[in-house]
């Protein structure tokens, strides 16, 4: 019986499990590289020669690896933070509005404070960290106590954050003679640089301890397999003795403290101020990566530097090419479509077998 159930649940007969969900996993790739290449051919571009400008240009040279990684830092960040939600059953998709507060938090302790180095720059990642963490604090109550649902009310907020930002950017602390920005940071709070030649920061490393961590904690403690058991049937697991609404709290605090941090990082270790559409699409990458790394935190480190390398490559593409950007974002138009019907696939698939409404 067991053998028949594990047949259903794999969706087909005669294939190893590894090989159907790393297809499952490539399927998305696959498809946007045709829908992309049609697309470019369909502009007057060969399209190899356009996606060889687009290696190059993510990954020609130190520079423009440096380039990549910083491009994937935030991504990764919030791909994290998506994970972490993912894995417990639920879905946050408020991390772009987390981004959004924390990143400002981060700036307005950074040039509203003067405190000793190496004090500011964590008192601003201790905000960003708490305000992402607050910006999701009404969904995750309603969520836990009434049953809402998390997607509607988390998209629904990264709206007010990122209008809300802009407004205080705008009109309250604008640099004086500036564009639509806040004032510099202190240089106490300036995250260390890795390279002297890029922008990119420690926030890298930030992001692979996370993943690691992550991982970890979810393959090797109790409160990890508290968190996997809900993920996967939610029922069981509050028969099982998890606490589930009190666990849908607090991992949805936890998801959104992290999106705030991406955000904090991305202010202390790139821009050293706040600014509108500071960083556009960043926290919505996070969660498509998330999605195609399966919940991984580890396979989130591959998709999010994949999403970089297309932000970073699309720079030399436009130049070289007559393809313009805009590509890159049919490209992951395509990508979100597939990963979309794959899921609404394995919601349909695990609701008709009594499991949780998403599992991972």
């Amino acid at each position: 019986m067991s053998r028949e159930r594990d047949k259903i649940t794999s969706g087909s007969i005669g294939v190893p499990p590894w090989a159907e969900k790393l297809l499952t996993q490539l399927l998305p790739l696959i498809i946007a590289l045709i829908g992309g290449s049609i697309i470019i051919a369909v502009v007057g571009e060969n399209p190899l020669h356009v996606f060889a400008t687009l290696i190059r240009g993510a990954f020609g040279n130190p520079d423009r690896i440096a380039g990549t990684l910083l491009q994937s830092t935030p991504i990764i960040i919030s791909g994290i933070a998506a994970c972490i939600a993912f894995r417990g059953g639920l879905f946050n998709i408020g991390i772009e509005g987390q981004l959004y507060v924390g990143g400002f938090a981060a700036a307005w302790v950074g040039f509203a404070f003067v405190l000793p180095a190496g004090v500011h720059v964590i008192v601003a990642i201790a905000a960003a960290i708490l305000c992402g963490a607050l910006w999701i604090l009404i969904p995750a109550f309603f969520r836990a106590r009434f049953g809402t649902n998390e997607v509607v009310s988390t998209i629904l907020s990264n709206y007010v954050a990122i209008l809300l930002t802009s407004y205080l950017t705008i009109d309250v602390f604008k640099r004086p003679g500036g564009w639509s920005e806040t004032p510099q940071i202190a240089q106490t709070a300036h995250l260390p640089q890795l390279v002297d030649y890029s922008r990119l920061n420690v926030g890298l490393l930030i992001g692979l301890a996370l993943a690691i961590g992550l991982q970890l904690f979810l393959s090797r403690t109790g409160p990890g397999y508290s968190m996997n058991a809900m993920g996967s049937n939610a029922k069981f697991a509050e028969y099982g003795g998890v606490r589930v609404k009190r666990n849908i709290f607090l991992i949805l605090l936890a998801s959104g403290a992290v999106g705030g941090l991406a955000g904090g990082i991305e202010t202390l270790g790139v821009h050293h101020r706040f600014m509108e559409g500071f960083a556009p699409g960043f926290g919505f990458d996070g969660v498509i990566a998330a999605l195609l790394a399966n919940g991984s935190p580890l396979g989130v480190l591959v998709t999010a530097i994949f999403f970089g390398a297309l932000r970073a490559g699309s720079l030399l593409m436009e130049v070289e090419t007559t393809a313009s950007r805009e590509v890159i974002t049919v490209f992951q138009g395509f990508m979100i479509l597939c990963v979309s019907a794959q899921f609404l696939y394995r919601y349909q698939r695990k609701g008709a077998l009594g499991e949780r409404r998403w599992k991972f």
